[in-house]
């Protein structure tokens, strides 16, 4: 996108607020279409951090994700629960966890996107 679409900033504003983490967004990336519910970055970082230190092989990893932002405004988008959409599937079957700049995303709506398996 060559202009940050400042709705979709506000938006994730919001998010970051706290005072909602019940947005489905779906978003189109670099040719992907990504779809999901949106968290605080906090909170994605959080969960991210928890999923590392599980592991055996990426547990070093685990204390970058738990570092606090330093952003002031809102640059990227936080999913969790989220799909790329491909074809009539999405995957993961279960949801990931995605980080997406705003300033790459193409084109987005409101909801999260189903897929049929039909």
């Amino acid at each position: 996108m060559s202009k940050i679409d400042e709705l979709l900033v506000d938006v994730a504003r919001l998010v970051e607020s706290g005072r909602s983490n019940q947005m489905s967004l779906t978003v189109v990336t670099g040719g992907a279409v990504i779809t999901g519910r949106l968290a605080p970055e906090a909170v994605w970082r959080q969960r991210v951090s928890e999923v590392l230190a599980d592991s055996d092989h990426l547990a070093d990893f685990s204390a970058v994700f738990a570092a606090a932002s330093k952003a002031e405004s809102p640059t990227h988008l936080h999913f969790h629960l989220a799909r790329i959409l491909q074809g009539t599937v999405g995957i993961p079957e279960t949801g990931g966890m995605y980080r997406v700049s705003i300033a790459d995303v193409s084109a987005w709506t409101m909801g999260d996107v189903s897929y049929s398996e039909h």
